[in-house]
């Protein structure tokens, strides 16, 4: 879609700033609730887009690795205003839940007072039913269009494979999610592509950032941002592997905590890598950590867009994403296990039994789950039970 394609329908970048950012601050829910929003205000309020290109759009960006949700906040911002909406857009639409996310931080990660402590405990240990219900979410759509497009033998073999991946490897799960992505391909004995000239999307380097702690928090950041095919919970296991187990920037405690935090508050799920830079390197590191996590996706919609139908036209990129789908909803899945194996106290298994009948039975929110296990953490701390060490 071209530059002259998305003129008819200008806004001024005051009105991209406003109504952008209006959705960063009331967009608790995760990507469901992202997608509303968009939809109401694009096609339904304003009529920036009409309903099948929105469609068209979302699809699009699904096809891509990272934030989906993002990448669609600044598609739908390019769309209605080009270049210039696309980063004011996409700027409105994430700061508001990284201020957020880096005030609580500084709270949590801090010396905080022990009711706080006793929250946090008690909305981490309810973080793995959160991932539960996200990857269960996912898997009728994912195995009803492996019988359109694909093999569901297959289809279940990568989400076994992800699963496992995500609670036994860590840092090497990415090359799983690409290894399910090529043998999908292979499987599905697509023809040679046309050579034709290829337009590499440039991504944020590492290099340049300097040592130390710098330069592991970009890599672990750019994993978040650039290669986690699935977004949200896929990069649970990206992050603990590196910020728990391989760095020791925090404690697994201190890590579900972040999660929490990235749950209930506005914006993408991938403000929590914000968290784990804070951590690592303080504020500076936060901000780093988002600056590279948030990037390709930038560079996707910018360099990309009028593309899009190029790309969901690609068989190739579909068979990948055929594969490294379902691995991803496995990865969402398996992570619960890591996530398990964090908690210290018995309380929190009990917390974490209830957050799994609030959401697998009687499915009620995140943000609701969450507040409600960080009330009994507070409770039943102030009973005397004991805190993570």
């Amino acid at each position: 879609m071209p530059d002259q394609h998305h003129t008819r329908h200008r806004a001024g970048l005051a009105t991209v700033l406003a109504e952008w950012g209006r959705i960063g601050c009331i967009g608790f829910g995760g990507p469901p609730a992202h997608i509303a929003l968009l939809r109401k205000l694009c096609v339904e309020d304003r009529r920036w887009l009409d309903p099948q290109e929105f469609e068209d759009a979302i699809a699009a960006c699904n096809l891509l690795p990272g934030p989906a949700s993002t990448q669609l906040a600044i598609f739908c911002a390019w769309r209605v205003r080009g270049r210039a909406g696309a980063l004011v857009g996409g700027a409105a639409f994430i700061l508001p839940g990284l201020i957020a996310i880096l005030a609580l931080a500084a709270l949590f990660l801090g010396d905080p007072p022990t009711w706080v402590k006793a929250a946090g405990a008690g909305a981490g240990a309810a973080v793995a039913a959160i991932a539960l219900q996200a990857g269960t979410s996912l898997i009728p759509a994912g195995f009803k269009r492996a019988a359109q497009h694909s093999n569901r033998r297959r289809w279940a073999a990568y989400l076994l494979l992800g699963t496992a991946a995500a609670a036994t490897v860590g840092p090497w799960l990415v090359l799983v999610l690409i290894a399910c992505g090529i043998a999908e391909v292979l499987a599905q004995r697509l023809p040679a592509p046309e050579r034709r000239p290829s337009s590499a999307v440039p991504l944020l380097a590492a290099a340049g950032l300097g040592g130390g702690v710098l330069l592991p928090l970009a890599w672990t950041a750019l994993k978040v941002g650039a290669l986690s095919y699935g977004g949200g919970f896929v990069i649970i296991p990206l992050m603990q592997a590196d910020a728990v187990e391989q760095h020791h920037w925090m404690t697994a405690a201190e890590f579900l905590n972040a999660v929490a935090l990235g749950q209930i508050t506005p914006g993408p799920v991938v403000h929590t890598v914000a968290v784990v830079g804070y951590a690592a390197a303080g504020l500076a590191g936060g901000m780093l950590a988002a600056a590279v996590a948030f990037s390709p996706s930038f560079a996707f919609i910018l360099l990309g867009a009028d593309r899009f139908d190029r790309l969901r036209g690609n068989q190739r990129v579909r068979a990948f994403l055929d594969g490294a789908g379902p691995a991803a909803v496995g990865a969402i899945l398996g992570s619960a296990v890591p996530l398990v194996r964090a908690l210290s106290e018995p309380w929190q298994y009990a917390v974490l039994a209830g957050a799994a009948l609030l959401t697998l039975g009687l499915r009620r929110g995140p943000v609701l789950t969450l507040l409600t296990a960080a009330t009994a953490g507070v409770v039943i701390v102030a009973a005397g039970a004991g805190l993570p060490g």
